[in-house]
């Protein structure tokens, strides 16, 4: 009886005959689903339930749907980004010791809204494999660059990246600024430079403080000087 079956199974695809069941599922949908039902001599297989097309436009329009609200989400926040905090530099540098700078430059809002921001963006980054593209030895968790320059490669991920970059120089920006409020010290050279890169300010701002306290050592010694000459003479 199983030789037959086998024999039947192989045979020339006329011998099988299609049924086709009731539908199965639930709801609207039931009557798209269904499966086919063949029988081999006495002998019946079900094959796997047809996916309707249906379905599976559904799927491939709510993929294509969230890709495309990705996509102007990047779009959006690319610019956005950049022009939101250019007001901020602006007042740092024109009017530093104006009232209305230091309470710009006080507040914790421009953090707040630029950090849920970030989240967001990478929440929408985030995929399965972005762990393994970072880490991808398992014996060390030291970065690669390979996977670090494919990981970026990817438009929403590098907008994350790019949020996350304007947070850190405007808030290094800001410690510049009131540095340079508490110990009168310039800045303004300074502050631009964290907008473009943000190292090379930080070290320029250092470099200026201590030439403003070799400045005021030299002055001090000037007075001394000037002080014993005076009474040297007298």
């Amino acid at each position: 009886m199983a030789f037959s079956s086998c024999l039947c199974h192989f045979s020339i695809p006329h011998k099988l005959q299609r049924n086709q069941t009731a539908p199965f599922g639930h709801g609207s949908n039931s009557s798209v689903l269904s499966r086919q039902q063949y029988f081999l001599e006495g002998s019946r297989v079900i094959t796997s339930p047809n996916l309707p097309k249906t379905l599976l436009q559904r799927r491939s329009s709510r993929v294509s749907a969230s890709w495309l609200a990705s996509c102007e989400v990047v779009k959006s926040v690319f610019p956005l980004g950049t022009i939101a905090v250019l007001p901020f530099y602006v007042f740092m540098v024109v009017a530093p010791k104006a009232k209305l700078t230091q309470k710009m430059m006080e507040s914790n809002i421009p953090y707040i809204v630029f950090g849920l921001l970030y989240s967001y963006l990478l929440y929408l980054s985030w995929t399965p494999d972005t762990l393994q593209l970072l880490f991808p030895s398992n014996t060390s968790w030291i970065p690669e660059l390979a996977g670090i320059a494919k990981m970026f490669s990817r438009e929403i991920t590098l907008a994350s990246a790019w949020i996350h970059l304007l947070i850190i120089d405007l808030f290094a920006a800001r410690q510049v600024y009131h540095d340079g409020l508490q110990n009168d010290i310039e800045t303004r050279h300074s502050i631009p430079m964290i907008l473009l890169c943000c190292p090379i300010g930080l070290v320029t701002h250092l470099v200026t403080k201590k030439l403003y306290s070799l400045r005021e050592s030299y002055l001090v010694l000037v007075i001394i000087g000037r002080w014993q000459i005076f009474h040297g003479i007298s």
